[in-house]
């Protein structure tokens, strides 16, 4: 679905649409786009496809990310942009082969594009970085090609990846704390174990298993028989 700005006369190009700012000023627009997402008919949706076409036509390993591996993992809520991890190469034949052509750069310098027709936001996050705060810490974003999965014809990360990406991106944030609440709402809708958490980096265990305690009121993990 592509946001409806209307035709501007004069023959001058209209500005690039920006669908966040679109979404904030026409509140019953984005009421009707809300409803398409979880159709899969909205921009963001649309965007996705889109971008995850042009990367593999020039053969970029790619996991999405974020509120759309959600999505596609059974948690399925709204999100206003699209996250991809890449490695560095993939993230420097993005720029060299899509910038200008259908995608903008953010901002000057920005590592993230704009779908220049659709207006949604794409941010890579690279392999070798850090989640959260960017600072160094035991759980690295991995290489794409260790962590993705096929889920709808779609390469995005595995629950494990993304489940310990958002711990430590919310552990070391204040700003991410949504990471630990998507952690949690992963916990109670796929019904996901306390074990899990023996899976994990050693570094995010006892968060996950505070959440997960946490989404059962507290009580205890009742064992298999």
């Amino acid at each position: 679905m592509t946001p409806g700005n209307g035709q501007r006369g004069g023959g001058q190009k209209p500005p690039p649409v920006v669908y966040e700012q679109q979404l904030a000023d026409e509140p019953q627009w984005a009421l009707r786009e809300g409803s398409e997402h979880f159709e899969g008919r909205s921009a963001v949706q649309d965007a996705l496809r889109r971008i995850v076409q042009r990367l593999e036509a020039l053969g970029v390993a790619y996991a999405v990310s974020g509120g759309m591996a959600l999505f596609r993992h059974g948690v399925r809520r709204f999100t206003e942009d699209v996250d991809v991890l890449v490695d560095r190469d993939g993230l420097r034949t993005i720029h060299e082969q899509l910038a200008g052509r259908g995608y903008v750069p953010l901002f000057e310098g920005s590592r993230g594009l704009r779908d220049a027709e659709l207006g949604v936001r794409i941010e890579f996050l690279v392999a070798g970085e850090y989640p959260g705060d960017g600072e160094p810490k035991p759980v690295a974003f991995p290489s794409p090609d260790t962590v993705s999965q096929d889920l709808d014809g779609l390469r995005c990360l595995t629950l494990h990846a993304l489940i310990e990406l958002k711990l430590a991106s919310g552990i070391s944030s204040p700003d991410r704390l949504k990471d630990l609440a998507d952690v949690q709402e992963l916990i109670k809708t796929l019904g996901l174990p306390a074990n899990l958490a023996e899976q994990l980096d050693p570094w995010v265990q006892e968060k996950y298993r505070e959440l997960w305690a946490s989404s059962r009121g507290g009580a205890p993990e009742v064992p298999s028989t």
